[in-house]
């Protein structure tokens, strides 16, 4: 009988998600990285093209956003835990088999930010805090075995049927394994959404990387691309869809990199 009436009062409240807010409402939302809401987004960004074998790579990032209430100022938390399948690049030993079809599966290092900004909000909307890095990868070849931490900002606008901004961090390590390379890596995502009647928008959000430990010719990678995407409604539930494709003009020159990404996206929401 008391697990009935807890299942009863959960589907009630998940019933009740969203009631007061309509598809533009809270795709406009959703654009915003430091909003006051709940989600739960599974971002799965697959890579082709990398190596001699044009290997194809797949990282499924789960990514919790959640915020806290402290009077004058949120903090919005954002976690992204990497669900990776790595494939082996070059020949070793002789194996080309093993190049062209071996690889590793396993979870990657997970970040976490903690993002403090005004809760009164405004015309520019800011955030800024500490990033994390936790060597929680279940192989060697799937993370960097330091523990990192650096600075995290992000700053938007969002007049009319836009939202446009950019979030940047760079992490340094700390501490961790002696043999492994330091790490000083920098991330750089400008996005715009142009946003259309009923939930419908239009989406640029590449992701731009810096690796400075490396040489010139192998630092930066930047994208360019766009996607679009639907806040959808499965019964009372608002859910966040979309879907991208990004070519990276600029890469990595002695070292694997992908040629392009195809990006999806299903981000489940839980407005208050």
């Amino acid at each position: 009988m008391k697990t009935t009436v807890i299942a009863a009062f959960l589907i009630a409240a998940l019933a009740s998600f969203g009631y007061a807010q309509s598809e533009e409402e809270l795709a406009k939302k959703t654009q915003n990285p430091v909003a006051d809401l709940i989600s739960f987004p599974l971002q799965n960004n697959t890579n082709f093209g990398l190596g001699t074998f044009d290997r194809v790579q797949n990282v499924l990032n789960i990514q919790p956003v959640i915020p806290i209430n402290a009077g004058p100022v949120n903090v919005i938390t954002r976690t992204i835990a990497p669900v990776v399948y790595q494939p082996d690049f070059v020949v070793v030993g002789g194996k080309r088999d093993v190049a062209e079809s071996g690889g590793t599966f396993g979870l990657g290092d997970v970040n976490a930010t903690a993002f403090i900004t005004p809760a009164a909000g405004g015309k520019v909307i800011w955030g800024a805090g500490p990033i994390l890095s936790f060597p929680t990868a279940t192989d060697d070849v799937l993370g960097t075995k330091k523990w990192g931490v650096g600075p995290s900002a992000v700053v938007l606008a969002m007049p009319g049927r836009w939202t446009v901004g950019v979030l940047v961090n760079n992490v340094w390590s700390v501490a961790g394994d002696e043999n492994r390379s330091d790490v000083n890596a920098m991330l750089v995502q400008y996005f715009a959404n142009y946003n259309l009647p009923q939930g419908w928008y239009l989406v640029t959000a590449p992701i731009n990387t810096a690796n400075w430990k490396a040489g010139g010719d192998d630092r930066w990678t930047v994208p360019f691309g766009a996607g679009v995407g639907k806040l959808h409604r499965f019964g009372k539930l608002p859910v966040n869809l979309s879907a991208h494709g990004y070519y990276n003009a600029v890469h990595a020159e002695n070292l694997p990199y992908a040629d392009w990404t195809a990006r999806l996206q299903v981000q489940f929401l839980f407005p208050k």
